[in-house]
């Protein structure tokens, strides 16, 4: 019975949403919502969905729960390092007009990182930089740009000095960095990408998927990179046989699309 109740559940989820749960890690999922379930009062997974069509905030905090959105500034520095120090200086001699697309953006600390460091090589006012999340919740908090100051704790202070105000014990993002991006919803596994991106970041969001969502998603990566184009994800996110993606190692958790 529990376990027809939670495929009940997965189904008004992708009938109501298109989200479709079946393509998470169900041991991971079911033991992370089972949580929620139980701390918000409902005994069954079908009695918590019905709760949910009438709560927005119960429906966001499931959503919360679903995406992790967890994520910082600079989130393991050494790997942003290499994206400003190496791969944007790389990319701007070749194309001042850099595509730029912060895949499951979370609350928006990855493009605002992304727009810094454009902005710092001054190519950020000719850049195209687009982020998307599947999470309404995360995006708005994304648009808005406040960050409690655990977030900055990895911003290199000449960033911090420079691109975030304080007020309080809260930290706001520039008017300039904020009006760059581009925030939008998406569903990853469900909506057509667009093409020709030069770099894509997404980082802790495929380790939740199972293998079959994961060879779909490095597909649909991989075509709308262009040539050359790069693909920075998590770092538990390895790409154990880059080639079948058509793509190839540029560096730990950087992979390059063949064709340049």
């Amino acid at each position: 019975m529990e376990d027809q109740d939670f495929l009940l559940f997965i189904k008004k989820v992708k009938e109501y949403t298109s989200i479709d749960l079946a393509l998470y890690k169900e041991a991971q999922m079911k033991r992370r919502l089972t949580t929620l379930r139980m701390k918000r009062g409902y005994n069954t997974f079908v009695a918590f969905f019905d709760a949910m069509m009438k709560d927005k905030e119960l429906f966001y905090e499931f959503l919360d729960r679903m995406t992790i959105n967890v994520s910082e500034f600079w989130r393991n520095p050494n790997r942003w390092e290499l994206v400003e120090q190496k791969f944007v200086p790389e990319m701007l001699k070749k194309n001042r007009r850099l595509k730029v697309w912060s895949a499951a953006c979370s609350t928006g600390e990855e493009p605002y990182t992304l727009a810094m460091i454009l902005a710092e090589q001054g190519a950020l006012n000719e850049a195209h930089l687009h982020a998307t999340d599947i999470d309404d919740g995360a995006l708005e908090k994304a648009r808005k740009a406040i960050y409690l100051d655990r977030s900055l704790r990895d911003v290199p202070e000449k960033y911090a000095k420079k691109y975030f105000r304080q007020e309080q014990m809260m930290y706001h993002i520039t008017d300039d960095l904020k009006k760059s991006i581009k925030f939008q919803k998406q569903n990853l596994l469900v909506d057509t990408f667009d093409t020709g991106y030069d770099l894509i970041v997404c980082r802790n969001v495929i380790i939740y998927f199972t293998e079959e969502a994961k060879h779909v998603l490095y597909q649909k990566f991989s075509k709308a990179l262009k040539p050359g184009g790069l693909l920075f994800v998590g770092s538990t996110e390895q790409i154990f046989s880059p080639g079948q993606y058509d793509l190839e190692p540029a560096d730990t958790f950087f992979y390059r699309k063949k064709g340049v």
